[in-house]
This record gives C-alpha cells, structure tokens and sequence, in this order.
C-alpha cells in the first residue's frame, strides 16, 4: 500500500474509498473531498496470486480480507466500485462478478455504503469520454490529483472511481483545482 497519511479525514472533508475489482489484482484508490476539493489520501493493490497454486474460495477470501483491512485502516465514508462489464468470455465475467461480489462484501461487511459506477461513467468523469484509454485514465489521475507520479494502472483506476463518486455527489460545478476550467462539460487544464 502506498500511502501519504493515515489519520482520520478532517472533519469537513469526505473520505472516498474507489474500488477497481480484479481476480488477481484489486485496486483501492482513497481520496478525501474538502470543499469540492479533492487531496490524494492512499492507493494501491490487493494481488490474490496468479492462480496456479490458490483456489478461487482462498483469493475471494483475500480480497475480502484486503478490503476490510483497508477500511479499518483508512476510515472512509463511503465506497465507489466499478461495475462488471459483460466480456466475451462467459468464464472470465464469472470469476470477474465473484471479486466484485467479495468486494461489495467486504464493504457492507463494514457497514459502508457502496455506489456502483459503469467503466464509461468513470471515464466520462475523469477524462471526459468515455472511450478513454487505461493511460489516458492514469494521466488525468495524476493530475487531478497533483500526483509526482503516476499510480500502477489498477490503483488508478480505483482512484478514478472515487473522484466519479466526488464529482457526482457535489457535481462538475464544484470540483475546484488545477482542471478548475471547463468546456462544454469537460475539465481544461488552466
């Protein structure tokens, strides 16, 4: 786990946990809103293991595990995971819905309320297409956030999820920083 503090949100502020649910890698993605502003707080991965050794009952338990140790850890308010997409595989949309399923209910477990994002949603709201590519998700991550580097594609995912729920919960109007300008709905650079 990366991470920039630990301490309880202030006060005012808003603490989101993102959520990119993956078999092999989870990623979480933290970050508190302070008046329509977003601070970085966490980011990382929870990694089940290739596979070829742990059966898919011990990597759901992991990622249970890894979810509750997070929100122990962090104390967010609320949680915003992506939604599954239906692939091509019938198998791998399975496995994929059952990670997600253990990561629903590592929330809950914890009483958090959960929000549930689409892929085109998270992109829409943080690149401002929906069509965006995996880079093009982790660029805007890093900037929206003022990040000195770019987070590993899962953790920033996640991290996009949580700044799709900021950006729907107070809406586009209120989300103040360095893309504070916009056109036509889209955040600009200033």
């Amino acid at each position: 786990m990366e991470s920039a503090s630990v301490a309880a949100p202030p006060p005012s502020a808003t603490r989101i946990l993102g959520l990119d649910p993956g078999l092999r890698v989870t990623g979480f993605g933290i970050v508190d809103m302070t008046n329509g502003r977003l601070s970085y707080v966490a980011s990382g991965c929870i990694r089940t293991g290739d596979g070829l050794d742990r059966g898919l009952p011990d990597r759901l338990r992991t990622i249970l595990n890894g979810v509750r140790e997070i929100i122990a850890t962090y104390r967010p308010a609320i949680a915003a995971v992506e939604k599954v997409f239906v692939n091509v595989n019938p198998q791998s949309t399975l496995l994929l819905g059952q990670a997600r399923g253990a990561v629903i209910c590592g929330a809950v477990s914890c009483e958090l309320p959960v929000a549930e994002y689409t892929a085109l949603q998270v992109k829409q709201a943080v690149v401002g297409h929906g069509k965006a590519a995996k880079e093009q998700v982790q660029h805007m991550v890093t900037r929206l956030l003022a990040l000195s580097s770019a987070p590993q594609a899962d953790a920033a995912d996640a991290l996009a999820c949580a700044i799709c729920h900021a950006h729907g919960s107070s809406g586009l109007g209120t989300i103040t920083g360095p893309f504070a300008r916009r056109r036509g709905g889209r955040m600009l650079g200033s």
